[in-house]
């Protein structure tokens, strides 16, 4: 049995502003056709289809004509889909009366029922619905685990870790007892305690203080094999070999630039582990930061650097290879007219400048007049304000203030002392 793996498409998403429609569909086109040449018994989908829970007509349509030539060139494959944390899970699941009669299998919610108990009750999950056999052409029966974004509300734990692993064992172990030794194949969408994600300018919308971290060390009687979504760099999950984030499909930060991008198609045979071989995906459009280091070059060295790694657009129009830029700038080498010229050449290249990173030189505070090394509260209530208005002015504008602006900000000072004497 071959099952293709994938998450986070992400469709509808802007890039700094940039549509990346044409890039989705370049993307789509490209599984279209590793699915007509792997010929999978199943596509599991887990999650950040889409960019925000409202997408565009533009983004739905990409979806929607997917599924259709999907399901066309492979008329076998089943096709399972969960919602993440950015779709909206309602939405997702709307058409699924339709789609299950093209052997498409949506699950967006959790769907629970209130069980009274006298004056107490409890809502009691669904597990049968979020268990979907599959079936290869060799006869050989799976069975997906869906388990969609879950949302506070739904785990109803004081501990958000400890209600998912409850939940997640829970239908696990259902599974084993209503399908025996049919490999099992769980499919979810959170984050995992310990995974790699970007430290600067990460995509991934984690909770503050890892409230919606899971933690499933132990976990012993865990599904054959366990596919997830949310995190955007492919990797294994708590060290182990069962456990794997696919990752995104595209970079969705310049912090994801070196990221490998693709599909796991995870082979299922008697007797046998279940087994992900990686088919990467290479993206439409690169992205580039120049420079990489971080080295301090005039406006003409970057200027150099800009022609030797971009090239010309043709007829001054961008072509369909053309690459995502980050130019870094610092402050003390290039001023704003020299911006503006690095701009101007860039407008030639096949290119599309996302954003200018202005690099502030770093100073040493020791070397600065009136700077003093605190070690307690009453160094901090004791000292010249001025002496700390001098090192913050530094640090933010990377030069020392002039005389001039030093003068007025004494003259200010002398002012509020003035004031505070009056009112006392």
């Amino acid at each position: 049995m071959k099952i293709v793996c994938t998450s986070d498409w992400h469709l509808g998403n802007l890039f700094h502003g940039n549509d990346r429609l044409p890039e989705h569909k370049h993307f789509l086109a490209w599984l279209l056709a590793r699915i007509k040449e792997q010929q999978p018994d199943a596509l599991l989908i887990a999650g950040d289809i889409f960019d925000n829970g409202n997408p565009s007509a533009a983004a739905q349509a990409a979806y929607y004509e997917f599924l259709a030539d999907a399901t066309g060139i492979c008329p076998d494959m089943n096709v399972v889909i969960i919602a993440g944390n950015h779709d909206s899970a309602s939405r997702l699941e709307a058409p699924r009366a339709l789609l299950t009669r093209h052997k498409v299998e949506v699950r967006g919610n959790i769907h629970r029922s209130w069980v009274a108990n006298g004056e107490d009750g409890k809502w009691v999950i669904d597990y049968d619905d979020l268990m979907i056999p599959i079936y290869g052409n060799d006869g050989l029966q799976a069975i997906v685990l869906t388990v969609p974004y879950l949302r506070s509300d739904v785990v109803q734990n004081a501990n958000y870790s400890e209600g998912v692993n409850a939940i997640l064992r829970e239908l696990t172990a259902k599974a084993r007892g209503k399908y025996g030794d049919s490999p099992l194949i769980m499919m979810a969408h959170m984050y995992a305690k310990g995974a790699d994600i970007a430290q600067h300018d990460a995509s991934e919308k984690i909770i503050i203080g890892g409230q919606e971290e899971v933690n499933m060390q132990g976990w012993d009687e865990h599904p054959d094999y366990f596919t997830c979504g949310h995190i955007h760099k492919r990797q294994y999950i708590w060290n182990t070999d069962w456990a794997h984030y696919s990752g995104s499909v595209l970079p969705m930060s310049f912090a994801e630039k070196d990221y490998h991008h693709g599909v796991d198609l995870v082979i299922i045979e008697h007797g046998t582990k279940p087994r992900p071989d990686f088919l990467e995906y290479e993206p439409q459009h690169k992205l580039v930061i120049l420079p990489e280091t971080e080295e301090e070059l005039t406006p003409k060295k970057l200027k150099k650097r800009i022609n030797a790694e971009l090239q010309d657009r043709n007829a001054g129009k961008l072509d369909d290879n053309f690459v995502y830029l980050v130019l870094k700038v610092t402050l003390e080498k290039v001023n704003n007219d020299a911006i503006k010229e690095l701009e101007a050449l860039i407008d030639t290249k096949n290119a599309v400048l996302c954003k200018i990173q202005k690099i502030v030189p770093e100073l040493d505070i020791a070397t600065i007049s009136g700077s003093q090394h605190l070690q307690s509260i009453d160094d901090i209530l004791n000292r010249n304000p001025l002496d700390t208005l001098r090192e913050t002015f530094a640090v933010k504008n990377g030069k020392e203030m002039t005389e001039h602006q030093e003068k007025m900000l004494t003259d200010l000072l002398n002012s509020i002392t003035a004031e505070n004497d009056n009112a006392q």
